[in-house]
């Protein structure tokens, strides 16, 4: 919500309760024939109706709702709750005694001090209860506003990536290599043939849902690579290590794979060892993902973008993992790398 809108929001209703506060002192000093001296009515109003709401709402408003009560800690809001509204109470009850003499607060020894808390702190508590109910009112709706903003970008990062993904120079020389294959060695020719198949299969169906297993991300990864191996002679091109447990685990598709292709694009030596090394820790709590690769001085200034470019893939997992991962993206000495940190309850 803009802070324009959020401004005439808390303007609405202080008018609202200033306006309530000046008919309840209308009528409560109609039965006085000799009047109240105005000055002697704004300090009271401002110490006992004004100072403890205001100091409550905000509390409430700014502190309580975010900390506590979004939270889900019930227990703590109904303390803090209470706390802050006799906390406020007694710095009312310290302006009526500047306004006043320390005495005012005790005409009646202890049990006029008590009341006179008791009654601020609803008044404070009445207030901060608004303050709460304004606060999540206003989450409520930019939260609508976000889900709303969030499902147009994915939609349109989504479609974005999938176009990336069908990259027709890696499905040209995939099909050429196989096509060398089928002389050579039909069987082997093949195995490719139908990672191939899998992998546009993956593409355009398993990629529709907002969550995959883990293991079928990493299936994908698996031909992709093997795939991608059919272009070198090589065998030590490419290292792919997997560590923990994957069973249960889920994943949003294609989260991974774009890095893995961005640096399959951009390694320069395909007859270097371990030119393009991967890697996969998987705990109860998170996914840790490495990319490493090489390249050289060639291939510099299409380092700079990589691929379908990291603004997109950062807005992409900022979007679907929110508070709930960690993107590093270093380049020293000519090696390029990418850490990627996913945590789940």
């Amino acid at each position: 919500m803009k802070k324009s809108f959020v401004f005439v929001i808390h303007l609405g209703f202080w008018v609202a309760y200033f306006f309530l506060l000046f008919v309840i002192l209308a009528a409560a000093t109609m039965g006085f024939s000799s009047g109240i001296s105005p000055g002697y009515l704004a300090k009271v109003g401002f110490s006992f109706a004004v100072l403890p709401p205001f100091i409550t709402f905000y509390l409430c408003y700014c502190q309580l709702f975010p900390k506590y009560i979004q939270t889900n800690k019930t227990g703590l809001s109904l303390v803090y709750g209470v706390l802050y509204a006799v906390g406020a109470a007694l710095v009312g009850g310290l302006s009526l005694s500047l306004f006043f003499g320390s005495g005012v607060m005790f005409k009646d020894g202890s049990v006029s001090f008590l009341s006179e808390i008791a009654c601020m702190s609803l008044i404070g508590l009445a207030a901060g209860i608004m303050g709460i109910i304004l606060k999540g009112f206003i989450n409520w709706y930019d939260e609508i506003k976000l889900k709303e903003a969030l499902l147009e970008k994915n939609t349109e990062i989504e479609l974005a990536l999938v176009k990336a993904q069908l990259d027709p120079h890696f499905l040209f020389n995939t099909i050429n290599n196989i096509d060398a294959l089928i002389l050579r060695d039909p069987k082997v020719a093949s195995e490719y043939l139908n990672k191939l198949s899998e992998i546009l299969r993956f593409m355009l169906f398993e990629t529709k849902t907002e969550a995959i297993a883990l293991s079928k991300e990493i299936e994908y990864i698996e031909k992709y690579i093997a795939l991608q191996k059919t272009r070198t002679l090589n065998d030590n091109f490419v290292r792919f290590t997997l560590s923990g447990s994957i069973a249960h685990q889920m994943i949003s598709p294609m989260v991974l794979i774009p890095f893995i292709e961005n640096a399959f694009k951009h390694t320069g030596n395909k007859k270097a060892a371990d030119a393009i090394t991967i890697s996969l820790a998987v705990t109860d709590k998170k996914i840790v993902f490495e990319c490493q690769n090489k390249y050289s001085d060639n291939n510099k200034s299409q380092i700079a973008d990589h691929g379908i470019g990291n603004d997109l893939i950062r807005k992409r997992i900022a979007l679907l993992y929110p508070g709930k991962h960690d993107l590093s993206i270093t380049n020293v000495n000519q090696c390029y790398k990418v850490t990627l940190t996913l945590t789940h309850d």
